[in-house]
């Protein structure tokens, strides 16, 4: 369908460039360097003309050449971007043509010919820009994203997913919401949490350290920048630097700000010698690091400049690896099931053909990840030769609502960084020995963290979690003295209440609060008034009706303290005490 597409695009408008179109999971996409803008009109254009170009049943034939034929086809048609992928390609160099006089660089395979595809079950989506090999220094290219499926009730399914995912984007819901923004004015990339964003931020930060108190951890804070000599000894300065941000001068040294956590982690593991009795060794960090993105890659909280990551590091013994992985998996799974992940796809990546290390430590820590996640009865994918040069790794994509999958936990033995650093500890039999270094993130980082929950929950988040629990709606000024006093009474319960004094009408409130997804709206008349309590509406379970005070304080604690997604009151019938 890619072809298609761009011999489509080529035909109508000749002076179009064709440069790369690969499939994705979801359907394709082609980069063109055309001299005019494509409009929504050309779109249908160039559909129209791609149905023509299916029903044609034009055959698909692939043929071998050598680089010389490649190069003096490409220069007779003047398209410069095959000449640089050309030069990218390690023979055999293979093309297709598509009908008798449209072809292009592929590698294959295709269908033989366009009758297998279905001229009813594609769609052309969007038309956006994008910069040639990504590079914002180069030419700025237009990108035609389209789908295609076997059956038109696929596309259709897509479609309807499509939509979904729109209702559930983040970045829209973060401004309905007023849960955080990215203000242009401070830099791209740099997120702003507002109070409402701030205060649920605070909830998963709390969370997360319970829970690692309870795991053993320790906590630590390290600076925002370092000397530079500390990235070259890390290896950062050679290995990431294109993601790092340039250096800054300070009392003649030159500090860097810092684009990971684990060089700080291991500077306070060697300040002091440590025993073998000391191992394992646990120390978390919510981190907040400093990378470069291109422009055109920053996507809401999904990527972005400054983000925070819930980092840790075990430095261990050999021996400890199996208990500390297996440690790490059910921490992992007992903080992702809190905010309803319970369902992952795991990869197990081994060694990759450039490495460090003994084989007899590589063997060691595979083996060491497989029996956890044996021992934890999780089925996973094993990606061969896909470790990181430094040690093996276990990846976890969660999936959301829809059925997306996100790359979110990691796990990464390094036999990198103790090397590095000459990290020791004193064995059993007095001789010093390095440690295992384990890095491991569960969120990743709190921000995309954050994106792929709100999408998950569309904005719709639980009781414990939502930013305003219970907001209180009265219906006159003369309720006023007890709503106050209630909202009084639920603060200091812990519940995150407010007080709507606006004096709107008691629809445009209800409205309002179903607007900002508020779990519970308590309307307060006179008859609540009178008996101590509020009408309650519960976006969870529908009208709860009037519930006395303590009845809602003691269901609204409850609530917080179990985790909760609603409070638990059984509805009664209308008027009831």
């Amino acid at each position: 369908m890619s072809h298609v597409l761009a011999m489509a695009v080529q035909k109508l408008f000749p002076k179009a460039q064709v440069t790369i179109g690969p499939w994705t999971e979801t359907g394709f996409y082609y980069d063109f360097d055309s001299p005019d803008p494509f409009t929504e009109a050309d779109l249908k254009a160039i559909k129209k003309e791609m149905i023509r170009i299916i029903n044609k049943q034009l055959p698909l034939e692939r043929q071998e050449v050598s680089r010389a034929e490649a190069e003096a086809k490409i220069k007779a048609q003047n398209e410069p971007y095959k000449l640089e992928i050309l030069a990218g390609i390690h023979e055999p160099i293979s093309l297709y043509t598509l009908g008798e006089d449209w072809w292009d660089l592929c590698a294959g395979p295709h269908v033989a010919n366009t009758s297998e595809l279905n001229a009813k079950a594609f769609e052309l989506e969007s038309v956006a820009g994008a910069y040639w090999r990504g590079d914002e220094t180069r030419a700025q290219l237009q990108r035609i994203y389209g789908t295609a499926w076997e059956t038109p009730e696929q596309l259709a399914e897509h479609q309807r997913r499509k939509q979904e995912a729109l209702r559930r984007d983040h970045r829209r819901l973060g401004t309905d919401l007023h849960l955080f923004s990215i203000e242009d004015e401070a830099g791209a990339g740099l997120v702003f949490w507002h109070p409402r964003g701030a205060r649920m931020r605070l909830l998963i930060e709390n969370l997360w350290r319970e829970l690692h108190f309870e795991a053993g951890y320790e906590l630590l804070y390290t600076p925002h920048v370092a000397d530079i000599s500390l990235w070259k000894t890390s290896g950062h300065l050679d290995f990431y630097h294109e993601s790092m941000f340039g250096p800054m001068q300070v009392d003649e040294r030159q500090y860097q700000l810092k684009p990971m956590n684990c060089p700080f982690h291991v500077l306070t593991y060697a300040s002091t010698l440590r025993s073998y009795r000391e191992l394992p060794i646990r120390w978390a960090e919510l981190g907040t690091v400093y990378r470069y993105e291109r422009p055109g890659v920053m996507h809401g909280l999904m990527r972005v400049r400054g983000f925070t990551q819930d980092d840790a590091h075990v430095f261990c013994l050999p021996e400890q690896i199996t208990g500390e992985i297996l440690a790490i998996l059910d921490l992992t799974e007992q903080i992702l099931s809190s905010f309803d992940f319970r369902s992952y796809e795991i990869n197990l990546s081994t060694r990759p053909e450039k490495s460090i290390g003994d084989d007899a430590v590589w063997d060691l820590a595979t083996q060491g990840l497989i029996e956890a996640l044996d021992r934890k009865g999780w089925a996973y994918k094993v990606d061969e030769g896909g470790g990181a040069f430094y040690g093996p790794k276990i990846d976890l994509k969660i999936e959301d609502a829809i059925g997306r999958m996100w790359q979110c936990s990691t796990i990464q033995l390094d036999f990198n960084l103790p090397e590095r650093f000459a990290l020791e500890y004193v064995a059993a039999d007095g001789t010093r020995q390095r440690p295992i270094m384990i890095h491991r993130a569960i969120f990743g980082s709190l921000e995309r963290f954050f994106g792929i929950m709100t999408e998950n929950y569309a904005g719709d988040f639980p009781f414990w979690l939502a930013p305003e629990q219970i907001r209180l709606l009265p219906v006159t000024d003369e309720v006023l003295p007890w709503a106050e006093e209630l909202l009084a009474l639920l603060r200091t319960a812990g519940v995150r209440a407010n007080l709507e004094r606006s004096g709107e009408r008691l629809g445009k409130l209800i409205r309002n609060g179903e607007t900002m997804k508020i779990p519970v709206l308590a309307v307060i008349g006179a008859k609540e008034a009178e008996a101590r309590g509020a009408s309650l509406r519960s976006r969870a379970d529908g009208d709860l009706g009037l519930v006395e005070a303590n009845a809602l304080l003691l269901a609204a604690a409850a609530a917080n303290s179990q985790r909760a997604a609603s409070l638990a009151l059984e509805p009664v019938e209308a008027g009831a005490a």
